[in-house]
């Protein structure tokens, strides 16, 4: 059976291509509004920024819609979403996520589990985002930061490999906390990114939130950063880097797996083209560090990242 878009996607984009004269004809600079994250907001592939998806600006209402594929030795991440900007202000966003597990469950088998094969865990992110101060191009010749915050809800829908989560004692929804401050030196035409995440998020959230003991339950303070250099006015080369917590390790040596369950950080190597004021593409080599170790003999996990937004 064919998995319809959640209704709150259906509204957002209806929502958005309703708003007529309100909508962004102009709009920002190319590329100082972001990408779209695998979580569905404005920022890197990896890691939000402050800054306000869509071409909206001041008084103007704007929509972006994105579509991404990324693929490793053992994995693979389809997504699709979609951000409604108002008034360079605020940001809402919604995304779905379908992981491929169904390699990795191969490898190793785990029938004692009940998992079948071919698996997929997918995963809703609901995103808002609120601009508290500062504003990326305005403040470009002062020490000023744009400074946002926002929070990404997350309801993960495991399958068969529910009953793994159950025995990690994970949960299956979870909420994200996070500031971003960026800041964009136009004279030199480079951009750079802090943010600081509240999580207890497994894989962003697709092993689900926490642990049982001994593993982490609570939530961690976890540190991202982007740069970006602006080698024209419609191409931006840079990378990121996204320290992860590292919840179930510790349950999984406390069960004689060793480091099986580790989670490391993810970082990539990007590329982004606006071939159009409405269009932008993103090329990145990613490495994941190593997923659930203990079932794909201890690889890295290292590919690539393709995404595709248009935006209004």
């Amino acid at each position: 059976m064919k998995h319809r878009p959640p209704p709150i996607l259906l509204a957002v984009a209806a929502l958005a291509l309703a708003s007529g004269p309100a909508r962004a004809d102009t709009g920002k600079l190319l590329l100082t509004g972001g990408v779209s994250t695998i979580a569905g907001s404005a920022g890197g592939g990896l890691t939000p920024w402050a800054v306000i998806g869509s071409n909206a600006t001041e008084g103007e209402m704007g929509v972006s819609a994105h579509a991404t594929r990324a693929a490793t030795q053992d994995y693979g991440l389809t997504g699709y979403g979609v951000a409604l900007g108002l008034h360079d202000r605020v940001e809402l966003s919604l995304a779905r996520q379908d992981f491929d597990a169904s390699p990795a469950i191969a490898l190793n088998g785990i029938a004692p589990f009940g998992v079948t094969p071919g698996q997929h865990i997918k995963m809703d992110v609901l995103g808002i985002k609120l601009r508290v101060a500062g504003d990326a191009v305005l403040d470009s010749d002062s020490w000023m930061p744009q400074i946002a915050v926002g929070l990404e809800h997350k309801r993960v829908r495991p399958g068969s490999i529910g009953s793994v989560l159950d025995f990690l004692g994970t949960k299956t929804s979870g909420t994200d906390v996070y500031v971003s401050a960026t800041k964009l030196l136009l004279a030199q035409s480079v951009l750079v990114n802090g943010t600081l995440r509240y999580t207890n998020a497994n894989q962003n959230g697709l092993l689900g939130f926490g642990s049982a003991a001994p593993g982490k339950n609570s939530r961690s303070l976890q540190p991202e950063f982007s740069v970006a250099y602006l080698v024209s006015k419609n191409l931006a080369v840079g990378a990121e880097y996204r320290f992860k917590p590292n919840n179930l390790q510790a349950l999984g040596a406390a069960a004689g797996l060793g480091a099986a369950l580790r989670e490391d950080d993810w970082k990539d190597i990007f590329v982004a083209w606006a071939p159009s004021k409405n269009l932008s593409l993103t090329l990145a080599y990613v490495d994941l560090g190593r997923i659930v170790p203990g079932i794909t003999n201890n690889r890295r996990q290292t590919g690539y990242y393709l995404s595709a937004q248009v935006a209004f």
